[in-house]
């Protein structure tokens, strides 16, 4: 297994990949770029969306054209079931057949488990869903 390492501000190689201070600089510096490009890009979209919603009215749909560009807003809608109180409603109803009833395992009460020793690790192996995810922040040490 390779692993880099920095040695005194080297450029440190390894697998075809080289890891330089330049590099590092390049990196930081279009991150920031990136979070000013999205601060100004939600800034002209607050604009634009008061615009249309003086134009045309809140989540209303519309476009203008100005000179050689069309600016359209769409609105994007969805549904969605409250799912406690369609349950409840569903069971007054006596529609339950309409209800899954998903079998869903406590967390909480499997942890207490293990720590009071009802459970082991073990009789969960291969129950256990494992995730990471990665990260890349660059700190100033100057």
């Amino acid at each position: 297994m390779n692993y880099l390492s920095v040695t005194g501000g080297r450029a440190v190689t390894t697998q075809n990949y080289t890891i330089s201070e330049d590099l590092i600089i390049k990196y930081n510096t279009l991150n920031e770029k990136k979070k000013e490009l999205e601060k100004e890009l939600d800034e002209l979209k607050k604009v634009f969306h008061i615009y249309f919603d003086n134009l045309v009215g809140p989540n209303q749909k519309g476009e203008i054209a100005v000179n050689n560009y069309k600016l359209q807003r769409q609105i994007r809608k969805s549904e969605k079931l409250n799912e406690e109180k369609t349950v409840h409603r569903l069971t007054e109803l006596n529609m339950t057949d309409l209800i899954h009833h998903v079998p869903k395992p406590d967390e909480e009460k499997v942890k207490s488990a293990i720590t009071l020793g009802l459970l082991t690790e073990e009789d969960l192996e291969g129950c256990l869903i494992k995730s990471a995810s990665q990260a890349i922040i660059v700190k100033t040490l100057k």
